[in-house]
C-alpha cells in the first residue's frame, strides 16, 4: 500500500482484509497462536470496557497485560516487555491509565502519563490510547510506521508526527460517504504489509515444491 494513494476503495479493501491477515499470522508461528483471541479482545471487548468506566475510565493491570501480549503477538515478540508489565502494580497501572485517558485529545500528555510506567514505551502507550480513542490515536505499529514515515523511532516526537500524518490521511479519505479513522489507516497499512509478506513467502515456496516434483520424476526408471 502506497501511503500517498488517494483511492478510498483500495484503503477500504486493505482494511477489509485485516481479519484474514490476523488469522494468517496467528498460524505462522507458535509465538503468535494467541493472536486471534487477543485481537478479538483488543478490538471488540476492550473499547467497550473502557467506555463503560466513564467518566474516569482506566485500564486494569490484567488488561494491560493482554494489550502487551496483543502488541507482541501482532508484531515482534519481546519477552522482556511482558516481564516489565507483570511487575507493575495494579494501583499504578490504574492511576497512570486514568490520567492518560483523561488527557485525550492531548496525545503528548496522554503518552507521557503512560510511559511513566516502567516498560511502557510510546508504542504500548499508543495501543492503549487507540483502543479508547481510535478517531485520534493510531497504534504505533512497525509496519505502519515504515510505510507512513519511512523509518521506525520509538519516541514521543516520532509518534506525534506519525499520528498527525495518519489523522490527515483519514481526513483526506473521508469523503463521498467514506469514513476513516487514524486507526483504520494503521490497520489498513498493517494488513497490506502482512499480506505482501505472506504472498512473497508463498511465491518462494512454489519453486521449491516444483523442484521436488521434478526431481522425483527424474528418478523414475
Amino acid at each position: 500500500m502506497d501511503f500517498e494513494c488517494g483511492d478510498a476503495g483500495a484503503w477500504r479493501a486493505a482494511l477489509g482484509a485485516y481479519a484474514a491477515r490476523v488469522e494468517t499470522l496467528a498460524g505462522a508461528a507458535a509465538s503468535k497462536r494467541e493472536l486471534l483471541p487477543l485481537d478479538s479482545f483488543y478490538r471488540g471487548d476492550l473499547p467497550l470496557l473502557l467506555r463503560r468506566r466513564g467518566p474516569k475510565p482506566f485500564l486494569s493491570k490484567s488488561e494491560l497485560l493482554r494489550v502487551v501480549q496483543w502488541k507482541l503477538s501482532r508484531g515482534q515478540w519481546r519477552p522482556r516487555l511482558m516481564g516489565y508489565a507483570e511487575a507493575l502494580g495494579e494501583a499504578e497501572v490504574e492511576a497512570a491509565s486514568r490520567a492518560a485517558l483523561a488527557a485525550i485529545p492531548d496525545l503528548a500528555r496522554a503518552v507521557s502519563e503512560l510511559t511513566a510506567l516502567k516498560g511502557v514505551g510510546p508504542a504500548t502507550a499508543s495501543a492503549i490510547l487507540a483502543a479508547f480513542a481510535p478517531e485520534i490515536a493510531p497504534f504505533m505499529s512497525d509496519e505502519a510506521m515504515m510505510v507512513a514515515m519511512g523509518n521506525k523511532e520509538y519516541t514521543l516526537k516520532h509518534y506525534l508526527a506519525f499520528a498527525e500524518k495518519l489523522q490527515k490521511k483519514a481526513k483526506e479519505l473521508s469523503v463521498d460517504g467514506e469514513s476513516f479513522t487514524p486507526t483504520d489507516i494503521e490497520r489498513a497499512l498493517w494488513s497490506s504489509v502482512v499480506g505482501s509478506k505472506a504472498l512473497s513467502s508463498s511465491e518462494k515456496d512454489v519453486p521449491k515444491a516444483d523442484a521436488k516434483r521434478s526431481s522425483k520424476r527424474k528418478r523414475k526408471p
